[in-house]
């Protein structure tokens, strides 16, 4: 292949067993006696680096992106199928190599294709993924010959139990922040079909094999996790280096509030509720129309379902079922699907909400969450996951999760409450705001990543030193 806020503050160390590392090797303690004298010169290894596929593919290029901007030398493998998009994106860009399709990947994609989408993820996903991982070693072995690469940063795959390939390069290697061990609630548990829960359990009891014999997690100079859940998930035996880092983050260039109408040019508009995801099961968004469906007889909101996905039809057929599918986004009482949109067309979008409501079931990161408390809007989440890391009283409303028909309630209820006042929607939404510029600005977590890479590197350089007669 050729060259083409937390309780505790945010990036503290943590050991293994759950506990703040304030000192010792485990803590990669900065020494600005010793920083070595040679500058970072970083490579970004990712499966996808994408905004429009969304999720954890957008990670690696935010990290790229920011670093680029910053003027540090830095370098990204990505898959062929984002190259497009990148290449519009960043047309003068030479530093992004590209892993280019095979057979096995084709076979997979068309196999995964007729199984349910969580066990695609762990069965015929996971083959395409190590093969990418492969070919990406090769690729970034020889960046580090040719391009004096000296470290080396793994942003994803973010599950803690899938292996890494990334290992024997002779840089360190930093992997994460990763965010999983997750679960669907309690009373959801069997919201999974029952030979998927059978196979999951051994998927993950065999990962502990694979994180032995593939040891990219055990030889990595540095592990990076989003929350006490993921460093539980962590299979035995890998690198007892670890600290805690968010792993979502907002582009503030690009999610920015616009200023405020006045209230009576708003008071004949109805406030309009917004989902913005994938239309998959976990997701929940049949929940919501349900709740929608309650809250839309005792105040007047609209509805707008941005995203799409295998149930997009089913929801549809709900929603008619309901009495409540819009045929225009301006219908009070209504549910418009406007289908996928871009980043850019959801940063245009989104802003001409009131709130937004995320009913998912099952998710570890939620960066959509971030990205309405950047704009100033309240927002109303499941109490599960990475939702309820991010929000509090304060800026939304968190529902528990603890029977279909509370989770019904609870967002009904909710979508009433909010509705009903706009001077509570303003306080959450400036509350959200604040609170987003001071924990999950992507400026502000570059910073703490180049202290780590600078550790990172330092930590390597004093151990080389120490190993030569």
């Amino acid at each position: 292949m050729a060259l083409s806020a937390p309780e505790k503050p945010d990036g503290q160390t943590v050991d293994p067993a759950g506990r703040l590392a304030s000192d010792g090797p485990a803590a990669l303690a900065p020494s600005a006696q010793s920083q070595p004298e040679d500058p970072l010169v970083i490579l970004i290894v990712s499966e996808h680096a994408s905004a429009r596929f969304g999720g954890e593919a957008a990670l690696p290029l935010h990290y790229f992106r920011v670093l680029r901007r910053r003027g540090f030398d830095v370098w990204l493998i990505s898959h062929a199928r984002t190259r497009d998009e990148l290449t519009q994106l960043l047309p003068d860009e030479r530093r992004i190599l590209y892993v280019e399709d095979t057979a096995l990947h084709r076979l997979m994609y068309c196999l995964g294709r007729r199984l349910p989408l969580e066990l695609a993820n762990f069965t015929t996903g996971f083959v395409s993924r190590f093969a990418v991982q492969l070919s990406q070693r090769r690729l970034a072995k020889q960046l580090i010959r040719e391009r004096g690469i000296n470290v080396v940063h793994q942003p994803m795959p973010v599950s803690p139990r899938e292996p890494s390939m990334m290992y024997g390069l002779g840089v360190p290697v930093i992997i994460g922040p990763m965010n999983g061990g997750m679960d669907y609630p309690p009373a959801f548990r069997r919201h999974r079909q029952p030979l998927v829960r059978v196979l999951l359990s051994l998927a993950r009891w065999s990962s502990n094999i694979l994180n032995w014999a593939v040891p990219g997690k055990r030889h990595a100079a540095l592990l990076l996790v989003a929350n006490q859940r993921t460093l539980a998930a962590l299979p035995p035996g890998v690198c007892p280096r670890v600290v805690e880092l968010v792993e979502n983050g907002v582009d503030l260039n690009l999610w920015r509030p616009v200023p405020a109408a006045s209230p009576s040019a708003t008071a004949a508009s109805p406030p309009t509720f917004a989902f913005v995801g994938r239309l998959v099961d976990w997701k929940a968004v049949d929940i919501l129309l349900d709740a929608f469906h309650l809250a839309s007889r005792k105040a007047t909101m609209r509805l707008l379902i941005i995203g799409d996905g295998d149930e997009r039809g089913s929801l549809q057929k709900r929603a008619t079922e309901l009495g409540i599918l819009a045929t225009t986004r301006e219908q009070a009482g209504g549910v418009f699907f406007a289908g996928w949109l871009s980043q850019q067309q959801c940063a245009d979008e989104l802003p001409r909400a009131d709130c937004l409501v995320l009913s998912s079931l099952r998710e570890c990161g939620g960066a959509v969450v971030l990205e309405a408390m950047s704009l100033g809007k309240p927002v109303i989440v499941t109490s599960w996951g990475g939702p309820a890391d991010y929000v509090d009283e304060s800026c939304g409303v968190l529902v528990e999760p603890v029977s279909r028909e509370a989770l019904v309630q609870g967002f009904a209820d909710a979508m009433v409450r909010l509705a009903s006042s706009r001077e509570l929607r303003e306080r959450m939404g400036r509350n959200g705001r604040s609170k987003v510029l001071r924990e999950y600005d992507w400026e502000v977590k570059v910073d703490r990543m180049v202290q780590l890479y600078g550790q990172a590197r330092e930590a390597c350089v004093a151990a080389n030193a120490r190993s030569r007669p």
